[in-house]
């Protein structure tokens, strides 16, 4: 079984759970840090709100119910979604939803060669 870890994002008072395999974790944490760096420069009227990376661990035991974890694939297909729907004119979307697709293409190559063993 492959390690996994679990990149914690904040939005508002809402917390997400995101499980990632651990070697494409802290690509995920580096790629919302220059989402959330670069998000301002958009002009689009409609910008995605975005959460913020605030931490990072190996195990995660969730003690509410409510609280759900998100596999990585599933929120990055959510992350490339929102940014492609983007209607932006001024600023090179393309740089960031390229960095997006980038980790979207590792994470279904990983999940595809999991599912495989």
């Amino acid at each position: 079984m492959s390690m996994m870890r679990y990149v914690i994002l904040q939005q508002g008072q809402e917390l997400k759970f995101v499980e990632m395999p651990a070697d494409y974790a802290y690509q995920l944490s580096a790629l919302n840090l220059r989402l959330n760096k670069e998000i301002d420069k958009l002009t689009a009227r409609e910008v995605p709100a975005l959460p913020r990376a605030i931490a990072e661990c190996d195990r995660l035991d969730l003690l509410q119910e409510s609280l759900r974890i998100t596999s990585g694939l599933d929120y990055i297909n959510e992350l490339e979604a929102s940014f492609s729907s983007i209607q932006e004119e001024n600023y090179p979307l393309i740089s960031l939803l390229t960095e997006i697709r980038a980790l979207q293409a590792q994470l279904e190559q990983w999940y595809e060669e999991e599912g495989a063993s």
